[in-house]
């Protein structure tokens, strides 16, 4: 069957069209996607402004009707940290909801930590033992670990690389005092949670999802996209520590000139060097294996899981 997954995030908003069956990879046939930025536009009271209201509205509605032209029998919309966390986020869903017909969810941050980890685990298969998998969204942090398709543990931390680059750097590049800030807090915030990951043993293989990871894979020296999703990718602590002192320094400009970063992304990349060599630094990962699949896939996943039999 035709699923359509419109996936509402902190820095992108995606309608991922897939064929699909139980059993079966999902097979990526349409894409489309805008870097709206929502973690960015939110005003001073926290909420979404209202020019990111009219801007998701517009594209939801053109994603339906792309969803439609494209033949998707069902769309399964959801919305994470940006819209979750806004003081107004569930009164924009409501409206939103109404003006195109549809029925948009707000993912809790562990379920968003659980589903990723739900395709990560499909990616590399049993035989990768206990799995340790890290995300950086534009909102959250997401962490969760375990040995089964449903995770021991699922946490959420308010630590995604646009987020922190709003509420923590007031410049382009960010002073050494403002880095050495953030640096600590992230620390402390991901210290908190590493106790409760670390009690049901070290992973097997600890692996990396998100646009983030994959452009600090790729600077790092990793394969590029045009390889193909089956080429092995990974990134090293020792390159993520270099990279995570080398990129504050540098202007969101001088990064776009770097391998894979694209301008959208470059000025919250710094933020998220730190998130990913604090995350690698204090779990002690001395590689992430880097995943193509994430939560999109982790909701089809899910939702294929859910079919009769004798659909397909």
């Amino acid at each position: 069957m035709r699923l359509g997954v419109l996936d509402i995030g902190s820095n992108t908003v995606h309608l991922l069209v897939v064929d699909a069956h139980r059993g079966a990879r999902p097979l990526p046939a349409y894409s489309h996607k805008d870097e709206l930025r929502l973690a960015e536009l939110l005003d001073d009271g926290n909420r979404l402004a209202e020019r990111a209201v009219e801007r998701l509205a517009a594209f939801v509605a053109e994603a339906l009707q792309i969803a439609e032209d494209k033949g998707v029998e069902e769309v399964m919309a959801f919305a994470t940290s940006a819209v979750r966390e806004a003081a107004n986020g569930e009164e924009v869903l409501a409206e939103i909801n109404s003006r195109c017909d549809i029925d948009i969810q707000v993912l809790a941050g562990e379920e968003e930590a659980r589903l990723t980890f739900l395709a990560v685990r499909r990616w590399f298969g049993w035989s990768s033992g206990r799995l340790l998998a890290v995300d950086i969204g534009g909102g959250s942090l997401e962490i969760a670990a375990g040995v089964d398709e449903e995770p021991d543990v699922a946490v959420s931390l308010p630590l995604g690389a646009g987020r922190l680059t709003r509420d923590w750097f007031t410049s382009d590049p960010p002073s050494a005092e403002e880095v050495r800030k953030l640096r600590k807090h992230v620390r402390a915030e991901i210290a908190r949670t590493v106790g409760g990951v670390a009690r049901y043993g070290r992973p097997d293989r600890a692996v990396a999802t998100s646009k983030t990871f994959k452009q600090l894979a790729r600077i790092a020296g990793a394969a590029p996209s045009s390889e193909g999703l089956y080429v092995p990718r990974s990134l090293s602590r020792e390159a993520m520590a270099e990279w995570a002192a080398r990129l504050p320094e540098m202007a969101a400009k001088e990064r776009t000139q770097l391998a894979g970063v694209s301008a959208g992304r470059a000025l919250q990349l710094a933020a998220g060097a730190i998130v990913a060599d604090a995350a690698m630094d204090l779990f002690e990962v001395d590689r992430l294996d880097v995943c193509p699949w994430a939560l999109r896939e982790g909701v089809i996943l899910r939702r294929l899981d859910m079919l009769p039999d004798h659909v397909t």
